[in-house]
């Protein structure tokens, strides 16, 4: 897997969500690496992407509420496993599921296989909430999709919650999630 230096350098072929990916971050000076690979639909077909570019892509599990009126986008390690009461107790949120795609498609303009942070580009009022955990915040890279599953991002960290998330106006809450053996 080629590993190159910022955007493509053609656009043809790819959507136009990408497209203002790279445009943004370009523009607010944040440099990346990228991959181009196949359609990646779980963590554990990013391994070779991970390898790639000495990272670990994180989850990005997208839920609601049972009343569907409050959203979230969750950001956590790989490999910890995802306990909704945990995080429910944590957030805190009487109950978490994971929401449908329509909400997804509206508010972050992405695919089920594509929740990336990238995404809240798109959520113009605010309407989902990012929550990362602390691992994840820690880390010195974030891995991510560009809004499409065929390209896969590394960035600094803190390029993405000091500049990326402050430019598309989006604050962020830090959670400790337990691992689990």
């Amino acid at each position: 897997m080629e590993v190159y230096y910022g955007r493509p350098l053609r656009e043809d072929g790819r959507l136009q969500k990408e497209i203002a990916v790279y445009d943004l971050l370009d523009s607010l000076s944040i440099s990346y690496d990228r991959v181009d690979h196949q359609a990646m639909m779980t963590i554990a077909q990013c391994e070779e992407v991970d390898k790639s570019l000495g990272i670990s892509i994180c989850k990005n599990l997208f839920l609601c509420n049972q009343q569907k009126t409050k959203f979230y986008l969750l950001l956590m390690p790989g490999m910890k496993k995802f306990v909704t009461k945990e995080v429910c107790k944590l957030i805190p949120s009487p109950r978490l599921s994971f929401a449908n795609e329509t909400y997804m498609e509206e508010f972050l303009n992405i695919t089920p296989g594509s929740v990336s942070i990238m995404g809240l580009m798109n959520d113009k009022e605010n309407r989902v909430k990012l929550l990362i955990d602390r691992e994840v915040a820690e880390a010195e890279y974030l891995g991510c999709h560009p809004c499409i599953n065929t390209s896969s991002l590394k960035m600094k960290t803190t390029d993405v919650l000091e500049r990326f998330l402050p430019a598309v106006g989006h604050e962020y809450q830090i959670l400790d999630i337990p691992s689990h053996a």
